[in-house]
């Protein structure tokens, strides 16, 4: 029993022993000091804070084109109505522009010359008229068969347009009359229709069939 007590208190003895010097420990450990406060700071303005930067420009740059597809967008539709009203108004205009060049029934002769009032070689599209401007383009059908031709020459003389039933106010080449009729020297009834006028010379400004030449009935 004794030496029980005597373990017990040399353990107690061991544990307040012990405890005293883990607090004389702790007493002499040096504390940190607490970090001083910081004071704020106020941000200084440098010369390259005034300067623009490229990713702002690049933001405004796509506001700005924002801006004006949405101001594009409000505009449009006026802009289209006035578009097509301005279509409108000219295009009767034009249609009858269009309408009023000369077409009709007339004789066709054929011919073919080394040289042209216009200075183009003969060519198959070459056709010669007394009436209508160096230039003029002009669509000849014989039956059911077209082709397109360029006044490049003055024909036929007065005399040849008068001699025909229906005014000869129209040569066409050897090569376009063979197209046509199958023959290359011909005389033949065909339909013309002037499709756009030249700015050339023109040979005379009347004569028997100048009126059909020009769309006059």
């Amino acid at each position: 029993m004794r030496a029980r007590q005597v373990i017990i208190m040399a353990m107690t003895g061991t544990t307040f022993v012990a405890c005293p010097a883990a607090a004389a420990d702790a007493s002499v450990i040096p504390q940190a000091p607490s970090p001083a406060p910081v004071p704020p700071t106020v941000p200084t303005a440098s010369a390259d804070a005034a300067r623009p930067v490229l990713g702002n420009l690049a933001f405004l740059g796509a506001a700005f084109n924002a801006a004006l597809r949405s101001a594009y967008a409000k505009t449009a539709p006026a802009k289209t109505a006035q578009a097509k009203t301005a279509q409108a108004k000219t295009t009767p205009a034009k249609t009858k522009k269009a309408a009023s060049l000369p077409s009709g029934v007339a004789t066709a002769t054929s011919f073919w010359d080394a040289q042209t009032a216009s200075g183009r070689p003969m060519r198959y599209r070459t056709i010669a008229s007394p009436y209508w401007p160096l230039g003029t383009r002009v669509r000849i059908t014989y039956k059911k068969k077209s082709a397109i031709g360029v006044v490049d020459d003055f024909g036929p003389a007065e005399w040849a347009v008068a001699q025909h039933d229906i005014p000869a106010i129209v040569d066409v080449s050897e090569r376009m009359m063979a197209d046509l009729t199958g023959v290359a020297s011909n005389t033949v009834h065909v339909r013309f229709q002037v499709l756009k006028w030249g700015k050339g010379g023109v040979y005379r400004h009347s004569g028997t069939g100048y009126k059909l030449a020009m769309g006059h009935r």
